[in-house]
């Protein structure tokens, strides 16, 4: 392996995950950017109703039933930018790899989000045309914020009615202090959505619709003369806004949208096609190419280094007919070879990487080469879970990945007492995958750990899984705790006799307090300031 191709490869490579609030379009998008990269013929999109088409990134039967994404799947493709301008024209025969790592789009399941938030470069940030920031929105910003993570705004949804393109820039420049950047602005008002104009070039892109938005979307490039004579005052309109986004200091700036003080912004219609393969050429032109990473000592390890990666998810259960585990790692130096013996830093033994795929949804195919950006999937990695390092010689180890904080809360026991000791295998399995976290104190024993999630329907996965994988039948009941701080083992007996605070140690060590309300906690703090009481990573309060 040189390090030469391994830093042209890197070189191709863009990987980025798309952020949103439920039903913002986020599997739409998903879908459409497949078609454009010519995965698949035809989109298919889900709209949160059974009995429709489900995507293809959507494979667990509560997914298609709901219309929502719980699993988070990975998505590479080819892409070779058009010549134009601004982009200058790719080889060929070496395209850009785009690696889309898809996330849950459900507000319950953040925490999954999180973690593949740590394996990307880049972020796409949808909102909705109609609604703008939403909470979930926010969450994730700021988690792309606290990791350095550049985003791209796309506003989705252009076809319907919805806000004015100013007010969704001042709404993000006044709430998170990120100063939007258009690209385009719409030609057309949401709902009304004809093309785009392009700031930098000041061609007009006019889209045509297909039938159901299944097909990607013919465009028409007219200079600004005959977009004037073909849109009249809806170009004009379309131009002042552009003029008066300039005269704003508002022009796309590389440094400044790496440094995440900018974002450059797109007006897209994923179900109608329209504006997605802009997003596309955005995405391989300014997101920034894979870079090393700071290990647990804060040395880089450089991508052109011996290989290493990092776990980020573990979903088991993805092949009915094989009761396998799979761990998505994600790329950090070197390159990949399948077959290849490496470390596992956690426990120091050798792991082998026989069974190495590329996942997207049900759909498998094996990998045999890797680079720095990409992720991989490992079958049947029983010794793996979230944060674990996988590494080439020399020996390195990244640090562990933050847990979400929980805000829900709830004891979980078998039905059947002759099922316990299929339950305790279950409750291990999914507490290793990070469905969601366990805790465990010794007045409540094993019988009935607790789990703590980020949001309900955590436990109906995990109660799901219970029934369907290990056939456990459980029953869960919610706690009347509803957040959580990091303690120690000096504060516990203390915070033990509290009224309305329970202490447990999490399976990775751990200790965190539980707290009924906000106002317990204040009262607490106030009381007993000597306390250890820390907030974990993402507390919303």
């Amino acid at each position: 392996m040189h390090s030469d191709t391994v830093a042209r490869e890197v070189r191709r490579r863009r990987t980025f995950a798309i952020i949103s609030h439920p039903d913002a379009g986020k599997s739409t998008m998903t879908e459409a950017l497949a078609l454009h990269a010519r995965m698949i013929s035809e989109a298919g999109a889900v709209h949160g109703k059974a009995g429709r088409k489900a995507t293809v990134s959507d494979w667990m039967e509560m997914e298609k039933a709901r219309g929502i994404s719980v699993s988070s799947t990975a998505l590479q493709f080819n892409y070779t930018a058009s010549q134009s301008p601004t982009t200058p024209a790719d080889d060929p025969d070496h395209p850009h790899v785009v690696n889309l790592v898809d996330t849950p789009g459900h507000a319950d399941f953040s925490e999954d989000t999180y973690r593949v938030l740590t394996a990307v470069d880049a972020a796409v940030m949808l909102i909705d045309a109609a609604k703008g920031l939403e909470p979930q929105t926010l969450k994730l910003f700021q988690v792309c914020r606290h990791r350095g993570i550049p985003v791209i705004t796309v506003v989705n949804k252009w076809d319907r009615p919805g806000r004015t393109p100013l007010e969704l820039i001042d709404e993000i420049s006044e709430r998170i202090g990120l100063t939007p950047t258009p690209l385009f602005v719409p030609v057309g008002i949401a709902g009304d959505f004809r093309g785009l104009l392009d700031r930098r070039t000041g061609e007009y892109v006019r889209f045509s619709r297909t039938a159901g938005g299944a097909k990607i979307a013919p465009e028409e490039i007219l200079d600004a003369d005959a977009a004037a004579a073909r849109e009249g005052d809806e170009w004009a309109s379309a131009l002042e806004e552009s003029e008066l986004l300039s005269e704003m200091g508002q022009d796309h700036d590389q440094e400044m949208f790496l440094a995440g003080q900018t974002s450059p912004m797109i007006f897209t219609s994923a179900m109608l096609n329209f504006g997605v393969r802009q997003l596309l050429e955005a995405l391989v032109e300014l997101a920034p190419a894979p870079a090393g990473r700071l290990d647990v000592d804060d040395n880089l390890r450089d991508v052109t280094e011996p290989f290493s990666a990092v776990v980020f998810k573990v979903q088991a259960g993805m092949d009915a007919s094989h009761r396998d585990r799979l761990a998505y790692m994600r790329i950090v130096s070197g390159e990949f070879e399948r077959g290849m013996v490496v470390t596992h830093a956690q426990t120091g033994k050798p792991f082998a990487t026989k069974y190495a795929q590329a996942v997207f949804g049900r759909d498998r195919s094996t990998v045999d080469t890797a680079y720095p950006g990409d992720v991989v999937g490992l079958v049947n990695a029983m010794a793996l879970a979230p944060g674990d390092t996988l590494f080439d010689a020399p020996r390195v180890q990244f640090p562990p990945i933050p847990s979400f904080a929980p805000e829900h809360f709830a004891t979980l026991r078998a039905n059947s007492a002759g099922k316990y000791k299929q339950f305790r295998k279950a409750m291990d399995q999914l507490d290793s995958e990070g469905v969601v976290q366990v805790l465990r104190n010794d007045t409540r024993g094993d019988a009935s750990p607790v789990l703590a999630a980020v949001g309900p329907m955590q436990f109906e996965v995990v109660t799901a899984r219970m029934k369907s994988e290990f056939g456990v039948d459980t029953t869960i009941e919610p706690l009347g705790y509803s957040l959580a701080r990091r303690t120690d083992e000096g504060s516990r007996a203390e915070l033990d006799r509290q009224r309305g605070v329970e202490v447990f140690t999490r399976t990775d060590g751990a200790i965190l307090a539980l707290f009924s309300d906000k106002w317990r906690l204040a009262y607490v703090e106030k009381e007993l300031p000597d306390l250890t009481l820390e907030p974990l990573v993402a507390t919303a309060d």
